[in-house]
């Protein structure tokens, strides 16, 4: 059988392109955060004794000054009915001095009583008086004690778990006998602290917008939990003075307000921090940017219908859309569907896509 004519070319693949899409947006930095209460306590008793009482359930939302733990007071207001009873020794014995006093002066005065004698009445009564200040000290001291006998809670915040039951002994600090007890913790809850790191890059790039903007540092921040929408802001109230050398990173702290509980100590975060006005800016679909080892590049199709890849520089994502800081230009096709036919230096049949990427 004769040979057959020449096979026919295999037609060109069909991809779609766009142009990048034109926004007015702002630089922004994006970072790792995570969360910390804005107060913090350990709750643990300034006087000892044996357990009685647990006025809350685990994980409740306490309010400032609500009695949390109560230690047995008997044995503190036994101790401060005797110290009230030393002030009234002490106020007998004061009274009596001055008697005895007045006696002697007017004894001297007379010349029946000697200077001796009233110098020394005297002095009784100036120790009489030192006796009732230090019982009336003493009593201000055990009265201390037994109000310290109820551990309050000294701002509003949600409580941990109760570490130490009903009926256990627990070590107060004023004894200084022993570790004190550890009760509980306590956090606050209607602000929250956002920690993350800049890095010196960041840093610098960060430090150079606020100069140019003369902005103070109370900027704006945007914070994205669980993988979500940036939805709440922040306040970035605190930029450390010192690099760390070991990491290379500085410090930052941003306020967020947490009114209805849900963000959580310990929990991670990502924050935003614009650093510059909004600028005309290009975006392609973060599906058409492909990674070239430590590199990315997009594809594009020239006039003549032939692909070339582009390295591009890239900033943060916008609504599904990438920002490109560096390496298209607003003529260029780039390649948003059918990528895997779209080889470099083949050529491609490019459809113009009929959805806008993006507006103004």
């Amino acid at each position: 059988m004769a040979p057959s004519a020449k096979a026919t070319a295999p037609a060109a693949p069909t991809v779609t392109v766009s142009t990048p899409a034109e926004r007015n947006v702002e630089k922004r930095l994006q970072l790792l955060g995570q969360f910390s209460a804005v107060q913090q306590v350990e709750l643990r008793p300034q006087v000892g004794g044996t357990l009685t009482k647990i006025s809350f359930k685990d994980g409740d939302i306490v309010h400032e000054g609500d009695v949390l733990f109560e230690i047995d007071p008997t044995p503190y207001q036994i101790k401060l009915d005797e110290a009230k009873a030393q002030v009234e020794t002490a106020r007998a014995q004061l009274e009596l001095a001055i008697q005895q006093l007045g006696r002697a002066d007017t004894l001297k005065q007379s010349g029946y009583g000697t200077v001796e004698n009233a110098d020394q009445r005297l002095a009784q009564k100036r120790a009489a008086q030192a006796a009732l200040d230090d019982a009336q000290a003493a009593v201000r001291d055990a009265q201390f004690d037994l109000d310290h006998t109820r551990v309050t809670a000294p701002f509003t915040g949600r409580i941990g778990t109760h570490l130490v039951s009903i009926g256990n002994l627990v070590a107060g600090s004023r004894a200084a006998t022993s570790p004190t007890t550890l009760l509980a913790t306590l956090v606050s809850v209607d602000n929250i602290y956002l920690n993350f790191d800049l890095s010196e890059s960041d840093y610098a790039t960060f430090q150079q917008a606020h100069l140019q903007q003369h902005g103070p540092l109370a900027d704006k921040v945007q914070v994205s939990i669980n993988g979500g929408g940036f939805d709440r802001n922040g306040t970035l109230d605190f930029i450390d003075n010192t690099l760390d050398r070991s990491s290379g990173t500085i410090h930052g702290r941003a306020t967020i307000k947490n009114t209805d509980g849900l963000l959580t100590p310990g929990a991670f975060a990502r924050v935003r921090i614009a650093i510059s006005k909004p600028a005309p800016t290009l975006l392609v679909p973060d599906a058409s940017v492909l990674p070239d080892q430590s590199e990315h590049v997009v594809l594009t199709v020239g006039a003549d219908g032939v692909v070339t890849p582009k390295k591009v520089e890239l900033g943060d994502l916008r609504d599904g859309l990438r920002v490109i800081t560096s390496g298209l230009t607003s003529s260029d096709r780039v390649v948003v569907a059918g990528i895997p036919k779209a080889k470099p230096g083949a050529k491609v049949i490019a459809e113009n896509t009929s959805k806008q990427l993006a507006s103004d």
